[in-house]
């Protein structure tokens, strides 16, 4: 099966939110075994949107949108596919006693555009919306599938999730037999060099399929699988996940699609470990990536965020002559990096201090250049480790691969205790 996504709404053409949906709905898609080949951003303009749907018809199967859906007279989704499928539209009832509810409660009386949130299109199934006002649609019409969708994420995932994935299962995919995935996270390697130690298998697997994906500071790999049953399935993917293992376990650090801070956090809590944080560049990135985590509290004793020099020095006891002076390593140097992961770690008498300081651009500081970062691993009753970065990129690129750089070294320690 082929798909289009269409994206509603000016404010993306203009650049003043990002397309996150598309990405999301291609990743599920593709993991249901539905291919996206297109991919379209449309503004708010009944005939502009007409006309997408009428190219999508000809080179799709299933056509998703997202957005174009709420209160108001520039929300015109559902006003331009019942057109274009010649289709009345009405109000959903189940829909409107929701929306009705939802101001009654608040005591707020409800003006008269609210209803259009109601509104579906006639032969549909409506969609349920149990993060917001707006109802969905999915419309079956002369093999083509159409879902209709909001536009923002905390509506449109849950949406999905709960009412577009059974309706695709139910009318879209009934003879397909079923695909299974498994992600595999992988931290300390870049997408092309990984790509580089699976390509063979890239090129020539066609069943389990794989593919690899990026983030800052991660990269994922997703292996898929048609199968019969869960257990055949499970088999084949763990027979690719072996390989893929053999060539990348150093990086490898989970099997479900988590985050490397998730990981840290489970094993330092399983462990009894802890750690705390000095951090320049990075402004508490790590800190703030751990505390994400529920549970973080076992094992995060705190943390510095030491920007300045004078922080460095009073807080975290730095030697002057390591800031200050013409033969001073500066603050950005493996001598400081050192210091502050055993000062913090000493602080918070924790088993394990991280540190952090570099230069995040644009520009240079200290006559160092930009992405030059530092980072320290102080362990309990061990030498100090020190890591020297060269990292390419603006300055979120620089701070983020710097916080997952300093979890990565991190994990291989837990890695090796373990």
């Amino acid at each position: 099966m082929k798909a289009e996504i269409i994206a509603v709404g000016t404010e993306l053409l203009l650049g003043q939110i990002v397309n996150t949906n598309a990405r999301y709905l291609s990743r599920e898609l593709a993991a249901m075994g539905i291919d996206v080949y297109f991919q379209t951003v449309v503004g708010d303009n009944l005939n502009r949107l007409s006309e997408a749907i009428r190219i999508a018809q000809g080179r799709a199967d299933v056509i998703l949108f997202s957005g174009g859906i709420g209160p108001t007279q520039d929300d015109l989704t559902k006003d331009a596919l019942a057109a274009v499928l010649q289709r009345k539209l009405h109000i959903d009832r189940m829909a409107m006693d929701k929306i009705e509810g939802f101001f009654r409660e608040r005591n707020v009386e409800m003006t008269e555009n609210n209803r259009r949130q109601a509104i579906v299109i006639e032969g549909g199934t409506p969609l349920a919306n149990e993060t917001g006002l707006a109802a969905g649609n999915a419309i079956a019409d002369n093999d083509k599938y159409y879902v209709v969708m909001p536009g923002p994420p905390k509506e449109l995932i849950p949406m999905f999730e709960q009412e577009v994935k059974p309706w695709l299962l139910q009318h879209v995919l009934t003879e397909e037999m079923p695909i299974y995935s498994r992600m595999l996270k992988f931290a300390g390697i870049g997408e092309s060099a990984l790509e580089d130690r699976l390509l063979d298998l890239i090129d020539t697997q066609t069943d389990p399929t794989i593919a690899p994906y990026a983030s800052e500071g991660e990269v994922t790999v997703r292996v898929s699988t048609k199968a019969a049953s869960e257990g055949e399935a499970k088999l084949k993917l763990d027979a690719m996940e072996v390989q893929i293992r053999e060539r990348l376990a150093e990086h490898l650090y989970a099997t479900e699609d988590v985050p490397i801070e998730y990981t840290i956090v489970t094993m330092m809590s399983d462990m009894g470990l802890t750690l705390s944080a000095a951090e320049s560049c990075t402004g508490g990135l790590v800190m703030q990536s751990l505390t994400s985590v529920p549970g973080s509290a076992s094992m995060l004793k705190g943390g510095i965020v030491c920007y300045s020099n004078e922080i460095k020095e009073k807080l975290l006891n730095v030697p002057h002559s390591y800031l200050e002076g013409e033969d001073a390593p500066g603050a950005v140097s493996p001598e400081v990096a050192k210091v502050l992961a055993e000062q913090v770690r000493m602080i918070g008498d924790a088993d394990f201090g991280l540190a952090i300081t570099g230069v995040a651009g644009p520009g240079y500081s200290e006559r160092k250049p930009p992405g030059l970062v530092f980072i320290a691993l102080a362990e309990r009753g061990k030498d100090t480790e020190i890591h020297e970065l060269r990292i390419n990129g603006n300055r979120e690129t620089v701070r983020i691969r710097s916080a997952k750089a300093i979890l990565y070294r991190l994990w291989q320690k837990l890695v090796a205790i373990d």
